[in-house]
């Protein structure tokens, strides 16, 4: 056990000397992130996660999920597990929020298609504006590497951004995001919408759930933003047992990571 734990060790710090090189410096076309705002007690809910889900599994490598559970409709009855996290409320804000489910592609404003004039659009607009931000050109491209210590709960993300072109922002922010797969729980109109999501027992398979952002409610500043501009950084976070009393599996995280523009735009993913 103590030959394996040193050769762990070995191997992490030869990738982390060379970590330099796993961001493309090819120019690429930009990635989806798809912000859905969902609740428990959503009745039309399940119908965005699948709607999400096929957009996604239809454009592998290429569009990120993070479902942000927010809202009035995501408030637990008495002996419901709670979904919310600290920042989601203000995300949703941003995204000017009037029905449920609602979801941003990149935070970009679709003239004519926002709820109350915001970036957040009823689902079935995702697709077709999400193929629209994937043809785009993009000026970054954004990479990272991830790895979790089970014995300690320290997660470590290594994160790299290149700029192919100029931002037109001179200040970008680094996001790291942390979500669990498969968390079970309540969900109304689950087995009418996404009845593939339902698992034995009756309950609700929740996938993409916002649990925490590394980086912080709006993320950490990239101050160059010209052609050929490299970004570094690591982070570190150790991952509690519990938010709000839902269980951090260890085994079903994932990370995504993404810059924008400011608070707003999202650049790629």
């Amino acid at each position: 056990m103590k030959k394996l734990f040193t050769l762990f060790i070995t191997l992490f710090c030869v990738q982390f000397l060379f970590a330099q090189n796993f961001v493309s410096t090819t120019p690429e076309n930009k990635n989806v992130i798809l912000e859905e705002f969902t609740g428990i007690h959503c009745g039309y809910c399940p119908d965005g996660h699948l709607m999400a889900q096929n957009f996604h599994d239809a454009n592998p490598g290429d569009v990120v999920l993070i479902n942000i559970h927010t809202g009035s409709y995501a408030n637990p009855s008495p002996g419901e597990p709670d979904f919310r996290t600290p920042f989601g409320a203000a995300i949703d804000g941003q995204a000017s929020v009037s029905g449920y489910p609602a979801g941003t592609i990149n935070r970009h404003l679709f003239p004519g298609l926002g709820q109350a004039g915001g970036t957040a659009m009823s689902r079935g607009n995702w697709a077709g504006s999400g193929g629209q931000i994937l043809a785009q050109p993009s000026c970054v491209n954004v990479a990272a590497e991830a790895s979790l210590n089970i014995s300690t709960r320290v997660l470590t993300v290594d994160v790299e951004a290149y700029y192919t072109d100029n931002s037109t922002s001179t200040t970008n922010k680094i996001n790291v995001v942390l979500l669990q797969n498969n968390i079970e729980g309540p969900q109304s109109g689950g087995s009418q919408w996404n009845p593939g999501a339902i698992l034995p027992n009756g309950n609700y398979n929740h996938q993409h759930m916002l649990r925490h952002l590394l980086t912080g409610q709006w993320g950490d500043d990239i101050v160059t933003t010209t052609t050929g501009s490299f970004f570094q950084n690591t982070y570190t976070y150790t991952i509690p047992a519990d938010l709000n009393g839902v269980a951090y599996d260890l085994f079903n995280l994932e990370v995504a990571v993404f810059v924008s523009e400011g608070n707003h735009e999202i650049l790629s993913g």
